[in-house]
């Protein structure tokens, strides 16, 4: 449940929030007029390079997961039940 809370959390501050500032930040005034579109595609380039970086980081930490614990890893013991084949019996 806490997972799921924190979820929404960083998906309320990285879109939400953004999203409503642009659509209020318009004025009255025709000098004041922003370019919706620029500032769209402005969301959608800074959400994609937090998924570019979400995803170089979780595949960085796969990698390293298993390269560390494969099986030729000189470093690698069994634990106590591999090693005494008490799952065996």
């Amino acid at each position: 449940m806490r997972k799921i809370i924190g979820l929404y959390i960083v998906l309320l501050t990285l879109v939400i929030i953004p999203t409503i500032e642009y659509a209020f930040s318009a004025g009255d005034e025709p000098s004041e007029y922003i370019d919706r579109r620029a500032l769209i595609w402005n969301l959608f380039f800074r959400m994609m390079t937090v998924a570019f970086v979400v995803g170089a980081v979780v595949s960085g930490t796969l990698i390293w997961l298993i390269f560390r614990f494969r099986e030729s890893n000189p470093k690698a013991k069994p634990t106590k039940y591999e090693g005494t084949g008490g799952l065996d019996q």
